[in-house]
């Protein structure tokens, strides 16, 4: 997670910002593989769900640049070694061959992997900004992890009553 050796935390501050930078990393991360998703997937709904949350992922990159200034810090990125891991499992689910249908779910699967990670991120950071006494940071976000969760929540509908009913015939 640091660039040069381990990370050092000397107060929970620290640990703030670190998440901050893991989360601020991931989200540039996904910014670039959103529309390769949703050029991706044959369903519209589906492309509709990745467009959506790719618009929303720019406004979440906008609050955590928001979070830094209220920090008196520059953003800067920390390396988020496990969202490029799920982006590379993603980017395997774009380039897959065979029926359409079955690459929608993958990349279904896959996006979920990656909300998952980001509410847990999220749902961190929110906590550390609370304890801090950080009401403001807490309040943008909780509202980036309401995004993440309601994002969830579709890819889930769109699995359950289109793509996955699709791939089965």
């Amino acid at each position: 997670m640091a660039l040069f050796g381990n990370p050092e935390f000397n107060s929970l501050e620290d640990l703030f910002v670190n998440q901050l930078e893991d989360l601020y990393d991931a989200e540039h991360r996904i910014i670039r593989v959103l529309p390769k998703m949703s050029e991706a997937a044959q369903n519209s709904q589906l492309k509709q769900v990745f467009d959506k949350h790719l618009a929303e992922t720019r406004r979440q990159v906008e609050r955590l640049d928001t979070i830094f200034r209220q920090l008196g810090r520059t953003p800067e990125r920390e390396t988020c070694e496990a969202m490029k891991g799920l982006l590379r499992e993603g980017e395997e689910m774009i380039d897959a061959k065979g029926d359409p249908s079955i690459r929608d779910a993958a990349l279904i699967a896959a996006a979920q992997r990656v909300e998952h990670y980001e509410m847990a991120g999220y749902g961190t950071a929110r906590s550390l900004a609370t304890h801090l006494g950080n009401a403001d940071a807490a309040r943008l976000l909780q509202q980036t992890l309401d995004e993440e969760k309601a994002a969830d929540s579709k890819l889930t509908e769109v699995a359950e009553n289109a793509v996955n009913v699709h791939a089965l015939h």
